[in-house]
């Protein structure tokens, strides 16, 4: 997909950071290091402490000193997101409760959302995310371990909130790549999946997971690619997940960034770039044929699968 960016510029790029471990101490230098670039991105936090022991767990909005410094990122410009309701498991008259809360600090629906690992009230995921013989591949190489984890999008279950993210949520993300240009991976993003009517569109990921992952897919190579392309990147990221030690960023990432700041980029927050695609593209339902999706599943499968060979032989 060929796209002009706005005021001339090159390509685009932005970030949606998952909200695990997250911490003042731990992100705040590097968003201060984003806003130093000219970068706006998407922050996600988790509304409410919840109840149990979440497999990953941080700050939340019940914390003042974190609700303060998360306030003064959204005067400067970034985007706020949602990563559930809270960190653990919610059900649906608490994840209620937190998009009402959501409305109340920041001023409007929470537009972008990505579930959250170990919350079983997570809309399609596990094995929900795909279909046909996809799904069937996906079980083996999971050992079935991801059967019937996500409830978000049943009804009648206690968990299930799939009418709320069809009212008040604009784009869930779902699938993750390690190549960075997320547009070439899916020409048809934002789409819209009619057997998953819940979500309204769904986009994809640039796999930056943590500092190391970060490191081994933001080469310079493929960063002069996404350039030349004029491509989009929507970077993965846990940003509390070895970004910054004590305060100072990892030199590596900080000269990553700064080369991605130097080519001429649109930066800007995840749903306004989504926004743009909509506005400017040339499919007006964004639907995705079941063609395309079986190709996408079937490329998600494929990296799934290598990754785990991999994986697998370094450990021989």
């Amino acid at each position: 997909m060929n796209i002009s960016w706005p005021n001339g510029h090159k390509f685009a790029f932005t970030i949606f950071d998952d909200t695990d471990w997250a911490t003042v101490d731990k992100v705040k230098p590097v968003y201060d290091f984003l806003a130093d670039l000219g970068m706006r991105t998407t922050k996600s936090v988790w509304i409410f402490r919840g109840h149990g022991s979440p497999r990953n767990g941080g700050m939340t909005c019940e914390d003042t000193e974190y609700l303060k410094w998360v306030l003064s990122l959204r005067k400067k410009g970034f985007e706020i997101g949602s990563h559930n309701a809270a960190p653990s498991t919610s059900h649906r008259e608490m994840t209620r409760e937190a998009l009402d809360r959501f409305v109340d600090l920041f001023g409007n629906q929470p537009i972008c959302h990505a579930n959250h690992v170990g919350c079983r009230e997570n809309i399609y995921w596990g094995e929900a995310r795909l279909s046909g013989w996809r799904r069937f591949i996906y079980n083996i190489l999971t050992s079935g371990r991801r059967k019937n984890i996500s409830k978000g999008h049943i009804e009648r279950d206690p968990l299930f909130w799939g009418d709320l993210c069809q009212e008040r949520v604009r784009y869930v993300r779902n699938f993750v790549f390690g190549d960075l240009n997320s547009l070439s991976v899916c020409p048809e993003m934002p789409y819209h999946d009619p057997a998953k009517p819940y979500v309204n569109f769904w986009y994809t990921g640039a796999d930056g997971c943590d500092l190391r992952t970060f490191l081994r897919n933001f080469t310079l190579k493929k960063i002069d690619r996404l350039v030349a392309n004029g491509g989009l990147c929507i970077a993965y990221a846990h940003l509390a997940g070895g970004f910054a030690c004590n305060g100072k960023l990892a030199s590596e990432f900080r000269e990553r960034l700064k080369y991605v700041a130097s080519k001429d980029g649109w930066f800007a927050p995840v749903s306004q770039v989504l926004d743009y695609i909509r506005m400017n593209g040339d499919r007006v339902d964004r639907k995705i044929s079941s063609t395309d999706l079986s190709k996408l599943e079937a490329r998600w499968i494929t990296n799934r699968w290598s990754a785990q060979v991999s994986q697998m032989s370094s450990q021989d």
